[in-house]
């Protein structure tokens, strides 16, 4: 399928009007993200939204929909290479999925890379995630239901979660929602990041930078924890719902993933969401395609939460 036109038209607006004479540092490239970004003028109403400190220092924020009884908590990983964003940005997805699914939306603030590099930010998400099991969140939340899910960098951060509640014996998780996620290397070989190297917003260049925030030592690209596809072992882990963009250096490496979760007889749902690029869901919040993903995502969430 071609580009869709809303995607067209927002390439066409952020394309910059000259290479930058230099690459950017992880504080200049926040910088600009910050910059980028604007809080839409309105946002959807929840119950109540505020903001917690996890035991650890890891700052999180709780979405909770109006409800007369303990609602299911869904963990949300925001992406942006370990490196770059923050909660706030994915405030439209986080609002429109609490009020859909009537679930918790609990969003992290992990800490960032380069100053915190792996194994960092899943140490966050996994203490935010034994936070909740114990009860944190207060009586609105069901600690005994509990998803995870996230985009790009924050996909990876909630399988890596995965992997380490099973290997820890919890707690344990519902689901995971991986969206246009982080499984395996630009040296790979995966055929997308050719295909999508440059001009479709996420490059492979910018992949590269940072892979090289996030790691200090090149043997920690073997460890499952960084990059699952490495995993020799992927049973035990939750059920999943994968949505991939086709216009994305990561999408193949996500639809593999999903292909050999499929082979452990774990319960894998996998949509390729066409014509559309990297940062559809939470990011670009703009495109007709999100509203759309976030919908896909409730009714899941509702579905194997109830």
């Amino acid at each position: 399928m071609t580009l869709d036109p809303a995607v067209q038209e927002l390439l066409a607006r952020s394309a910059p009007a000259e290479a930058p004479a230099r690459p950017p540092t992880a504080a200049e490239l926040r910088a600009a993200f910050a910059a980028s970004w604007r809080r839409p003028e309105s946002v959807e109403p929840v119950a109540s939204v505020t903001d917690h400190v996890v035991p650890g220092g890891v700052r999180v924020r709780l979405y909770l929909p109006e409800s007369a009884i303990p609602v299911p908590v869904f963990v949300w990983i925001h992406g942006g290479g370990w490196t770059i964003g923050s909660i706030d940005e994915n405030e439209v997805a986080s609002r429109a999925v609490c009020n859909a699914a009537k679930v918790a939306v609990v969003a992290v603030d992990y800490r960032l890379a380069p100053e915190h590099p792996f194994p960092s930010a899943p140490d966050d998400c996994y203490a935010v995630v034994e936070w909740l099991a114990a009860g944190g969140a207060g009586p609105a939340v069901d600690p005994a239901r509990i998803a995870i899910g996230g985009e790009s960098a924050g996909g990876n951060l909630s399988t890596v979660v995965s992997m380490m509640t099973r290997d820890r014996g919890g707690p344990a998780l519902a689901a995971q929602v991986l969206i246009c996620p982080v499984y395996g290397h630009p040296d790979d070989g995966f055929g997308s990041y050719a295909d999508f190297a440059e001009g479709y917003g996420m490059t492979a260049g910018a992949m590269r930078f940072f892979f090289e925030q996030y790691v200090t030592d090149p043997a920690q690209l073997d460890d499952p924890y960084l990059l699952p596809l490495r995993a020799t072992d992927l049973t035990g882990l939750p059920p999943a719902l994968v949505l991939t963009a086709e216009y994305d250096v990561l999408r193949d490496e996500g639809e593999e993933f999903a292909r050999r979760l499929a082979s452990t007889g774990t319960p894998v749902e996998l949509t390729r969401y066409e014509g559309q690029i990297h940062g559809f869901y939470g990011l670009h919040t703009d495109l007709p395609a999100s509203p759309r993903s976030h919908t896909h995502v409730a009714a899941y969430l509702r579905r194997i939460l109830s």
